[in-house]
């Protein structure tokens, strides 16, 4: 009976080994391998060379967060220039409008104070004529004095010393009042340059709030981590200034990304040949190579003791059959 069992036991092992023997193929994980090491699989995932993050910018000093009031469905396929979302101007424009106001109230200020400096320098023009007018007056006094005593002449010449400071202190004061004017100008010419530039600059921000893409693609929202449960942005919401909305993979230029365990690290090279298959259409072939080789070893993932290289694999021909987040499979030539 025991000779007989272990019989079968043996006929049946030789049977397995001869099996294997003829295959001449054994797995690990995702990866497959010939017996004489000439082809390597490797599972990977389909993502777009190209794609296009909409990163919300600061719009100018005053907005750091925009409300949502149109937004694309998630997945849609967009070309390029298409809109894929609209930001509320509604802020903008309330600045726009309040800036105009206090714009006109500035070039009113503006306005006045051309005309008090104005008319102070004709005042100043005026005490300086006054101020001639007496200089003239004591000098030809003081002149006319030199057949007086000697007393009177001190006294004529004293009124002229004085006509002369009078007529130098008003000429002072009218040079610095210029001075003084000019630069009260210009504060109000800056001032009023400023708002128009702030309106100006508001203004080219609202056609900014109207989002547009620069590839053709697939639209994809991300999602909105201000809220406890993430979820896609959606209408009504509010975005931050460098928080992410969306983004377009261009689905013209594809690649996988994928890896080789680290025993097959020295038998592939950039440029080498791949041969894609999607794990949906395992019949059709699309060629591709190598575009680049991580230079770090990791380990494949948490619980796993194997080790990996990052690989990047880029498809050569586009096709619309390839879509980011595809599993496929990598046969390395």
């Amino acid at each position: 009976m025991k000779k007989n069992i272990i019989y079968r036991l043996s006929v049946f092992f030789l049977l397995l080994f001869s099996v294997s023997c003829k295959k001449g193929v054994w797995s690990e994980g995702n990866e497959r391998r010939t017996s004489d090491g000439s082809t390597i699989i490797e599972t990977g995932e389909l993502a777009a060379i190209n794609s296009i993050s909409f990163v919300i910018p600061r719009y100018g000093r005053h907005w750091y967060q925009m409300k949502i009031i149109g937004l694309l469905n998630h997945g849609e396929i967009v070309k390029k220039g298409d809109s894929i979302a609209q930001l509320d101007p509604a802020d903008i424009n309330k600045f726009i409008l309040d800036q105009e106001s206090n714009l006109e109230t500035q070039l009113a200020v503006l306005e006045k104070l051309y005309v008090e400096q104005e008319n102070r320098e004709q005042e100043s023009e005026s005490r300086i004529r006054n101020e001639l007018a007496s200089f003239d007056l004591k000098k030809i006094e003081w002149e006319a004095s030199r057949f007086e005593s000697e007393r009177l002449r001190r006294i004529k010449k004293l009124e002229f010393d004085q006509a002369e400071i009078n007529l130098e202190k008003e000429k002072r004061i009218y040079e610095l009042n210029k001075v003084i004017n000019a630069n009260d100008l210009k504060i109000q010419e800056i001032r009023v340059e400023q708002i128009r530039k702030e309106i100006e600059n508001a203004k080219a921000l609202l056609p900014a709030l109207t989002l547009r893409t620069p590839v053709s693609g697939v639209f994809q929202i991300e999602l909105n981590r201000q809220n406890v449960n993430p979820t896609l942005y959606k209408i009504g919401d509010n975005i931050y200034a460098g928080n992410n909305l969306a983004k377009v993979p261009e689905l013209e230029f594809m690649k996988v990304n994928t890896q080789v365990n680290e025993t097959d690290f020295l038998k592939i090279d950039v440029n080498q040949k791949v041969a894609v298959r999607l794990d949906a259409l395992p019949k059709v072939v699309f060629e591709g190579e190598i575009a680049y080789i991580g230079k770090l070893c990791r380990l494949k993932d948490q619980k796993s003791r194997q080790r990996v290289f990052d690989v990047e694999v880029r498809i050569l021909e586009p096709d619309e059959r390839l879509k980011p987040g595809m599993t496929v499979s990598c046969e390395f030539l």
